[in-house]
């Protein structure tokens, strides 16, 4: 990995860490990404006693930490795992997954143009880094059209290069919502009522689909580019349920939880 921090973390920053050695009471770490090391004590692993810290760290493992004390004149790096949730690794370790990703293509890129892998990255980041703070940042915005290379310093044959290699490889990932509707009625033209509701849903968005799941159960599912238009059309949904519920008949949406 190529990417590098200049400093410090900062107390409470989510970093990934490698594991570099083992004690009775204490696990030391490197940062890649800042070219540093830190450590975590045994309290910090997990909580409840530790009989052995083998059991949950070995020599090598990437491990997602917490920063929680910086000794600035000793360089001293005070870390926590056990005080990262779940959704703190999985972002910290996409975005480590992201900025790979990146580095990848520009090394792919140097032996198209038969340049050094480092030297390119280091032409490339040091336009690129003035305005973000990782490549893939910078890359997705090209997708979306917000910013031009040669507009960031890149000279116009290798903007043009990029551009056409990141628009290769670097897809909208569409993003997924799932629930379930449920629907009863007791009145005497029932089916028909289902029947228009379902049919109205289905209306709403091309990127939604509806799966009978029996007993007047079914499967609603969103796909899109962006949480924005997602959360629109379910909004859209839920306007039907409501206007599908009087004396005789209920509707409902439960909408499924992600980890």
């Amino acid at each position: 990995m190529f990417y590098k921090r200049k400093g410090l973390p900062e107390v409470d920053e989510i970093v990934l860490c490698k594991v570099t050695k083992i004690f009775p009471n204490s696990v030391f770490v490197d940062l890649p990404e800042f070219d540093d090391s830190g450590m975590v004590h045994i309290s910090e692993v997990s909580p409840g006693r530790i009989r052995n810290l083998r059991d949950y760290v070995s020599i090598g493992r990437q491990i997602v930490c917490k920063v929680l004390r910086i000794d600035r004149e000793k360089g001293h790096i005070d870390l926590s795992l056990r005080r990262v949730n779940t959704h703190q690794r999985r972002d910290k370790l996409d975005e480590i997954k992201q900025e790979l990703k990146a580095e990848s293509l520009i090394l792919n890129l140097a032996k198209k143009l038969k340049q050094p892998e480092l030297e390119l990255y280091k032409k490339i980041t040091e336009q690129v880094f003035k305005e973000y703070s990782h490549l893939y940042l910078c890359f997705w915005d090209i997708v979306a059209g917000e910013v031009d290379l040669e507009k960031l310093g890149l000279e116009k044959s290798l903007a043009a290069e990029l551009r056409q290699a990141i628009l290769d490889k670097f897809k909208p990932q569409k993003i997924k919502i799932n629930g379930e509707i449920k629907l009863r009625t007791y009145s005497p033209d029932g089916i028909e009522k289902i029947k228009k509701a379902l049919q109205k849903i289905e209306q709403v968005s091309a990127n939604l689909t509806l799966f009978y799941l029996g007993a007047g159960r079914y499967r609603l599912a969103v796909e899109d580019v962006d949480y924005g238009p997602a959360e629109e059309n379910l909004e859209k949904v839920e306007e039907i349920l409501e206007e599908f519920n009087d004396k005789l008949s209920t509707a409902s949406f439960e909408r499924e939880k992600n980890d």
